[in-house]
């Protein structure tokens, strides 16, 4: 039997209902990812908000809890996606601070994470000592998170700067007051948060991520290129979320046009490269390869670089 999403509670606001809800999702995916024995990614704290969240108490943190284990369209198949983009982007945000062996050479020492989410990379990554990570997102997001780490005792290993204003507000004057320098270096991370919004806000995202940037910023992203969402509504991961959890990507994901951000940014002058999942998968020999009716077809990762003179 299908479940309905809960209701929002107060004290979560932001995470236990419509969007908010899919940052527990993604949550889970890493822990259960954190637990495998070929791991591609470690996140210790992301089991403690699937517990700690009423709506998600019963969800699985470990593949061994699984009935079907990797079988499963959604704790199998879409989880270790999720691990997987967990893992490219931590490469992505350590390569543009100097701290991956192959960096790009941009040394930024300001990480914006867009839509923030329940990430805990200021946390969990080996970063420069002189790195700061700014989070963007909703007020009830970051107090549902602070609240976990908190009574874990958890400690960032940067400078962490949490921004309480929702993308729809006054973001730019919000991060600014925080501390952001625009005449540095910038990184920018928006997972799995672009297809949410409008094609218009995500164009004005886009045009504002460019203009309070610098020469040597980076950003990385996600799309997706599908004309037709709705061909895919029976797909395996689409119904098993939305049979085994209650969650309908489909209704949640904006179904108007996408705005083309890879080719926006290519004519403002900054090199990018567009890559699918499944080039990451043959590379680390982990991960979603294409099947038929495959939601994940049309999902595009985007890395992109404001070179220097």
């Amino acid at each position: 039997m299908a479940r309905t999403a809960p209701q929002q509670q107060p004290e979560a606001e932001g995470v236990d209902g419509g969007v908010g809800l899919t940052a527990l999702l993604v949550a889970a995916a890493r822990a259960i990812e954190t637990h495998r024995h070929d791991s591609l990614a470690q996140d210790v704290y992301a089991q403690h908000f699937v517990h700690a969240a009423p709506a998600c108490t019963d969800w699985p943190v470990r593949i061994e809890q699984v009935p079907g284990g990797d079988d499963n369209p959604l704790w199998g198949r879409f989880a270790r996606y999720f691990g997987l983009r967990t893992r490219v982007l931590d490469d992505f945000l350590l390569r543009s601070t100097g701290t991956e062996p192959r960096s790009t050479g941009t040394e930024a020492r300001q990480v914006v994470l867009l839509g923030a989410g329940l990430d805990t990379r200021a946390f969990r990554l080996d970063w420069p000592s002189d790195v700061t990570v700014f989070e963007i997102d909703r007020a009830g997001v970051l107090a549902f998170k602070q609240r976990v780490l908190t009574d874990l005792a958890a400690a960032p290993k940067v400078k962490r700067v949490p921004v309480p204003v929702d993308l729809r507000a006054d973001w730019v004057g919000a991060l600014t007051a925080a501390g952001f320098d625009p005449a540095a270096p910038s990184v920018w991370l928006a997972e799995g948060l672009l297809f949410y919004l409008p094609g218009p806000a995500e164009t004005r995202l886009i045009d504002t991520v460019d203009r309070l940037t610098t020469a040597g910023s980076a950003l990385a992203f996600e799309a997706k290129l599908e004309k037709d969402l709705l061909a895919y509504r029976d797909s395996a991961i689409y119904t098993a979320t939305r049979e085994q959890i209650g969650i309908d990507l489909l209704r949640l994901f904006d179904p108007g046009p996408r705005p083309d951000s890879a080719g926006d940014l290519t004519a403002k002058g900054w090199s990018t490269s567009i890559h699918t999942p499944f080039e990451f998968t043959r590379r680390h020999r982990r991960g979603p390869l294409p099947e038929p009716n495959d939601a994940l077809e049309g999902n595009r990762w985007v890395f992109a670089h404001k070179p220097r003179p």
